[in-house]
C-alpha cells in the first residue's frame, strides 16, 4: 500500500513537472510565432492600397483640370490588372484649384499623364495582390492554415521552413508584396496566383465581396 502511495505520488510530481515545463516555455516562446498572418497581411496591403488611392486620385483629377485647360477630352487609360475606377472618392478633399495642380505638375499635362499611368500601376499592383492574398485563404474563413500558408510561401518562391515561424513568414510575405508593389512586377505576380490555381485555389465569391470593399 505504501509503494502504492508513493508511486502515484511520483507520477502527480512529474505531471506538475511537466506542465510546469509545458508553461515556462510557452512563456518564453515569441507571441509573434501565434500572429494571424492573413489579418497582418491583408492589412499591410490595404494600408498601401489606400495611399494608391489617394495617389491615383490626385493625379486623375489634375490630369483633367490639364485637360479642360486645353479643351480636349481625356482618352481613356490602359489598364493593367485589377483597376480602381472610384477616383472621386478623395476629390473633394484632395485637390481644391487648378493651381494645385500648377505646383504638383510643372511640366504640365504630360508630366500629370506620366504620373497618372504610374500610379494606376501602382493600384493596379495593390488590388491584385490583395486578390492573391486572398485567395490562398481557399476555404474563406480568413485564416491560413498551415498547408495554405506553405502553399502561398511557395507559390511567390520564399523560404517555407515550418522552423521560422510565422513572424518571419509574414515578413518574407510583406517584405515580396513591398519589393513588388516598387518595381511593379505584375508578371511575376500573375505567375504566383498562376501556381496557386494550379493547386485548386481559385477566387470565390466570398473574395469578390472582400475585394470590391477596398475598391470602394
Amino acid at each position: 500500500m505504501v509503494c502504492t502511495h508513493y508511486n502515484m505520488l511520483r507520477l502527480g510530481l512529474l505531471a506538475v513537472a511537466v506542465t510546469s515545463a509545458t508553461v515556462a516555455s510557452r512563456s518564453l516562446a515569441s507571441p509573434h510565432d501565434f500572429l494571424d498572418v492573413f489579418a497582418q497581411f491583408t492589412q499591410h496591403i490595404r494600408h498601401q492600397t489606400d495611399s494608391d488611392k489617394e495617389a491615383f486620385s490626385k493625379a486623375s483629377q489634375c490630369m483633367n483640370w490639364f485637360y479642360r485647360r486645353q479643351h480636349q477630352k481625356p482618352a481613356p487609360p490602359p489598364v493593367q490588372g485589377v483597376a480602381w475606377n472610384n477616383p472621386g472618392q478623395y476629390r473633394s478633399s484632395l485637390i481644391q484649384s487648378s493651381s494645385e495642380c500648377d505646383t504638383k505638375y510643372p511640366g504640365g499635362l504630360d508630366t500629370v499623364r506620366k504620373d497618372f499611368q504610374q500610379t494606376q500601376s501602382s493600384l493596379s499592383v495593390s488590388l491584385t495582390f490583395y486578390e492573391f492574398a486572398l485567395v490562398g485563404d481557399k476555404d474563406d474563413n480568413n485564416t491560413y492554415s498551415a498547408n495554405e500558408l506553405q502553399d502561398i510561401l511557395h507559390a511567390l518562391e520564399l523560404p517555407a521552413d515550418t522552423a521560422q515561424g510565422t513572424a518571419a513568414h509574414l515578413k518574407s510575405l510583406t517584405g515580396i508584396f513591398d519589393s513588388i508593389h516598387t518595381t511593379q512586377g505584375m508578371e511575376a505576380l500573375m505567375k504566383s496566383m498562376g501556381t496557386l490555381y494550379e493547386q485548386g485555389y481559385r477566387f470565390t465569391s466570398s473574395d469578390k465581396a472582400n475585394l470590391d470593399r477596398i475598391m470602394k
